[in-house]
This record gives C-alpha cells, sequence and structure tokens, in this order.
C-alpha cells in the first residue's frame, strides 16, 4: 500500500484561499483522469467540499507523487503552486488513512462530529468509480471510511459535540437563542439546490418557518426540491405544533424580490462569483423597510450610505471595509497655523495625524492656537530639544482634552455602538462565497458566512465522546493495516497455488501416459489424492504467511515467498492486474 493524499483545508488555509482554490465539477474530473495518467499513480480520487480539496492516490513513489500531486491541484484549482505550497499538508500511508477516518468522523470538520462529511465521501467515491479512477486500494478506503464514521455516529455521543454546519450556522444567526423559537414562523429563502441546499431547506422546516422558497439557475431542481419540502413537511402540524409549511420554487431572477419578503436567506451554489452583491442586499432591506440603508463604518466614525460605500469599494477595488474615511474639517478651520493643505488621511487638525512629524515651535504654535491663544514663533523657535520634550507633552494632553483622536491609531478601545436587530439574517454555506462579504458592515442585516463561522466553531466545546472515537479511528486503522498488508501477500499465495495446480495436472498426465489401461474411478480418485496431499502441504504456510504479513513489517513475507517456490514475477503481478481491474471496473455501490 503506497497510499498518498495531498490537500488544504480550513485547518491549513485561510478562506480566502480555499475560495480561490475551489473546483468546479468538470474540474475535479480533469484532475482526477490527469492524476491516473500522471506517472507515479495508478488511483486516485477526489474529496472537494466547502472547506476541504484533498486529492487522494495510490503511487509508487512517495516524494515523486507529492510533487506531481501538488502541481496538479495547483493547476486545476487556478492557484500559483508558489502560492499554494504553504497551505498543503500530506499524508502518507497508516497517516493518510488516519486522516480520512478521521474526516469520515467528523473530526476534522469545521463543527466537530457533524455527518454531511459521509455523504461528500460517499460522492467522491460514486465519481472515482464511474470515471473508473479507483482501483481496490481506493475502493477499499473509502468503503471503510464510510463504515467507520457510520460506526462512530452509531456507538458514541459524537453527534452531541457538534451539529451540521446549517445547524451551528442557525445558531450563530439566531445569537444565542433558541433556533426553533428564533425560527418560527419567519420566511425563508434559500439559493440553490445542491446536497447543501436541501439540508438547510430540511432544518429550516424542521425549525419551523411559515415558508421556504427555492431559488436555483436550473428552475427543474428547484421545483422538485420544493415538491419534497411540501411533501414531507407541508402536511397537517410540524414537529413545533405550528402550522405545515409552504414551499415553492422560483427562478433565480425572483430573488431580489423575494429578498425584500424574506426573514432569513441561506446560499449554497457552485457559482465561482458573488451572487448577492452588498448593493442588492441593501436594495432588498430598503424596499422591506422604506428606509435608507446604512453601512456601519468603523468604531465611532458614524455611517455612510450603502450605495455611496459601495460605490467607494469599487473606485478601490472592492473592498468597503478598506475604504478611506472622507474629510472631515481639513481645509475648514481658519488661522490655524499648520499647512491644512499637506494633511493626509482625512483627519481632523485637531488630531495627532495632523501634527506628526511638526517641528516643536509649529506644535506649540498649533497647541496655542487650539487653546485660543497666541505664541511668537520667534521665542519659540529658541527653545531647546528639553523645552521641545514638554511641548511635545503638553501638545499631546491638549489633544486629548480638545481634539479627536484618529481611529486608524486605535491607542485606545472605543466602544462600539450597538447595531440595530437586523431584519434580514443571511447565512452563506458557499465555498467561494455567495455573499459579498462588505454585507458584513451593512445595518439592520446580520450575515454568517464559512469565515465566521470558522472563528466562531473554534472555541466550541468538545464533547467527552470525541475521545471515544479517537480510540475508534485508531483500532479502525490498525485492522485496515493489517488487511491491506494481507490482501497484499494474496496475489502471491494465488500464484502458489495456481504453481501447485499446474504440477499436480502435469503430473496426473505423465501417470496416463504410463497406464493407459488405468479406468475412470481409479484416475479420479488419484487425481483427488494428489490434490488433497498438496492442499494440506500448502494450508498452513499460506494461512501462517497471511498472519504473519498483516502484521506491522510484514510486507517481506510475500518476497519470501516468491524466492522460495521460485514464482514467477509476472504470474504474480497478472493477479494483481486482475484484481485491480475487477475494482476499477465496479460500479458505484
Amino acid at each position: 500500500m503506497s497510499l498518498l493524499v495531498v490537500g488544504l483545508s480550513h485547518r491549513s488555509a485561510p478562506v480566502s484561499v480555499l475560495e480561490r482554490a475551489a473546483l468546479s465539477a468538470d474540474a475535479q474530473i480533469k484532475l482526477l483522469q490527469d492524476t491516473v495518467a500522471a506517472e507515479p499513480a495508478t488511483e486516485a480520487a477526489v474529496l472537494a467540499t466547502c472547506n476541504r480539496i484533498e486529492l487522494y492516490a495510490d503511487v509508487d513513489k512517495f516524494h515523486a507523487g507529492v510533487a506531481e500531486l501538488s502541481t496538479l491541484l495547483a493547476q486545476h484549482s487556478g492557484v500559483g503552486l508558489e502560492e499554494l505550497t504553504p497551505y498543503l499538508y500530506v499524508h502518507y500511508e497508516d497517516r493518510a488513512v488516519h486522516h480520512l477516518f478521521s474526516v469520515a468522523c467528523g473530526l476534522d470538520s469545521m463543527v466537530v462530529g457533524e455527518g454531511q462529511i459521509l455523504g461528500q465521501i460517499k460522492d467522491s467515491l460514486a465519481k472515482a468509480q464511474e470515471l473508473h479512477s479507483a482501483g481496490r486500494l481506493l475502493n477499499d478506503l473509502f468503503q471503510q471510511a464510510l463504515r467507520v464514521g457510520k460506526r462512530a455516529h452509531s456507538e458514541t455521543g459524537i453527534d452531541r459535540a457538534g451539529q451540521s454546519l446549517v445547524t451551528f450556522g442557525l445558531e450563530q444567526l439566531a445569537a444565542g437563542t433558541d433556533v426553533m423559537a428564533w425560527a418560527r414562523g419567519k420566511k425563508a429563502l434559500v439559493i440553490g439546490a445542491g446536497s447543501m441546499s436541501s439540508l438547510a431547506a430540511a432544518t429550516l422546516a424542521r425549525a419551523g418557518v411559515a415558508e421556504i422558497v427555492v431559488a436555483n439557475r436550473t428552475f427543474d431542481r428547484a421545483e422538485r426540491l420544493a415538491a419534497l419540502l411540501a411533501e414531507q413537511y407541508g402536511q397537517g402540524l410540524s414537529k413545533a405544533g405550528d402550522p405545515d409549511v409552504l414551499a415553492r420554487a422560483v427562478p433565480m431572477e425572483s430573488v431580489p424580490v423575494e429578498l425584500t419578503r424574506a426573514d432569513v436567506a441561506v446560499s449554497c451554489t457552485g457559482a465561482t462569483g458573488v451572487v448577492l452583491t452588498a448593493e442588492e442586499i441593501a436594495a432588498a432591506v430598503e424596499g422591506r423597510t422604506g428606509r435608507p440603508v446604512a453601512f456601519e463604518a468603523a468604531e465611532g466614525s458614524g455611517r455612510t450610505t450603502a450605495k455611496a460605500s459601495a460605490a467607494r469599494a469599487n473606485a478601490d477595488g472592492g473592498d468597503v471595509r478598506q475604504t478611506p474615511l472622507p474629510p472631515t474639517s481639513v481645509g475648514t478651520d481658519e488661522d490655524c497655523p499648520l499647512d491644512l493643505t499637506a494633511v493626509q488621511g482625512g483627519f481632523s487638525v485637531f488630531g495627532e495625524a495632523a501634527v506628526a512629524g511638526m517641528d516643536a515651535a509649529t506644535l506649540e504654535q498649533h497647541a496655542a492656537w487650539a487653546a485660543g491663544s497666541a505664541v511668537d514663533r520667534r521665542e519659540a523657535a529658541r527653545r531647546s530639544p528639553e523645552a521641545d520634550a514638554e511641548l511635545i507633552t503638553a501638545l499631546a494632553a491638549t489633544v486629548a482634552t480638545v481634539g479627536r483622536i484618529p481611529e486608524r491609531r486605535k491607542p485606545e478601545p472605543v466602544a462600539e455602538a450597538p447595531r440595530p436587530a437586523p431584519v434580514l439574517a443571511l447565512l452563506d454555506l458557499a465555498m467561494p462565497r455567495d455573499i459579498d462579504a462588505a454585507v458584513h458592515r451593512l445595518a439592520g442585516v446580520r450575515l454568517v458566512d464559512i469565515e465566521s463561522l470558522a472563528e466562531a466553531s473554534a472555541d466550541a466545546p468538545m464533547a467527552a465522546d470525541v475521545d471515544q472515537v479517537r480510540r475508534i479511528v485508531s483500532d479502525e486503522v490498525a485492522a485496515f493495516g493489517a488487511a491491506q498488508r494481507a490482501a497484499h501477500i494474496t496475489p502471491t499465495v494465488v500464484a502458489l497455488r495456481t504453481m501447485a495446480a499446474d504440477v499436480v495436472a502435469n503430473e496426473i498426465a505423465r501417470l496416463e501416459g504410463r497406464l493407459p489401461g488405468l479406468d475412470d474411478k481409479h484416475r479420479s480418485e488419484i487425481t483427488q489424492t494428489v490434490r488433497r496431499v498438496v492442499d494440506k502441504l500448502l494450508h498452513a504456510p499460506t494461512v501462517r504467511v497471511k498472519q504473519l504479513a498483516a502484521e506491522p513489517g510484514g510486507a517481506g513475507y510475500a518476497d519470501a515467498l516468491r524466492t522460495l517456490f521460485d514464482l514467477d514475477q509476472e504470474t504474480v503481478a497478472s493477479v494483481s492486474r486482475a484484481e485491480d481491474s475487477t475494482e476499477k471496473n465496479r460500479g458505484p455501490r
């Protein structure tokens, strides 16, 4: 076994890198095809989720495999290899098995214990089987990972250690209140009709929302999801005792209108760009409230309208949070001794940024002007360095009393003004993100996305059951390794038994030549006797060699067996190729 995995996840890379490295469905197919076509790899599978991209392969050379898999990931993700490399992790053989089993159990998820990853592993295996890129090793590995994940969820309370990403996201939107109470009676908009969107819609329905609107670029898929929701949650009363859920489908063009009606919107599409811009969200909130919507500025600096903020964001490259504030009193204060046109950054001339770097005499003039008095500049110019230091200290005290401390310096924490209660809650589960990150600063809106979920989950409590799951993973890794090592010797054992059968057949044929009058009954009895003798002689050695090969370091027993019985290497290899061909042609289970 030479299992190698190269990948990146929310644990190794920032969300911005994961967004850019996200693989489309077509890119995943091409990556699999190129991997098995590469020299070091014979099998390949891709596990691509909203917070991880991993390439699994059976390779014959470790270093060449790492180099090839890393290069292929960079090529198909569109992120340069030099930029991607610092965020990649590599696991080999037993460590690679341990990693996948941990992933399957939810131990490596953003929300510990979430079970959705099992479906994603199943889809990855099905895709590799469909493309015939999964052979014996990866078929065994992924199928065993699914069994280990199911065992962890059935034998432990790992589900209590965390929830699905959807549930965790809704808890963040509810901001500490009960999700059922928060969601009851709300109108929800779900953008996308894939597995994550379907899970979000079902979770919202169980939470007690009154209406779910599904929007998707392929309208038929939106209709199917809406029909399923109506069938499952649209009859009688919900578990919370509320009226049944109204579910309907709309085309993507209707999303702006539906946003004006929605209380909560969940988006998870496969789009490579932003699906909902800050301006579109602002327009939806304005349409709902009838009032202009402003972006929350940094601490204590007031607000700016959504359109103006978006316009500045476009002018500065699209990041609203890095947009400079407009000038305050620069150029408006009369008789100031400073050169106002030279002041940069838009801070008041009372602020320290306006006077930074000025000589002591000019500083004293500014201080006196700010205090409403006057100073003879010529006398001030004769000050000593010690006096200069005192003047600067006095000026700092004056500025602290009279002026404003510029927010960019943040010498002291500034209390943040309370935000108004949101009228629209947004949950972005897509990677790359569907909703413009600038919406975080939009008044009246609460946005939870992958990045904020990662920050929130970092401090989530770990259940005691996690330790039990880790023990299960360790035991299963050992068992899988033993089974693979034992399977590694199987072609050699098969070749040995094939050779023994050929020897028996040749000897029986030679006997028939010497005893042509031998009747069928005696010939059959002699043949069976010879075969039983050979089987008994081979039984103990082959059983024992399988047991020894299953132990750590047992790989050498196959070589010993081939040497002792002078087995043809090509015969052994042909058995292996036949087994691998059977595994690659096996359909999804």
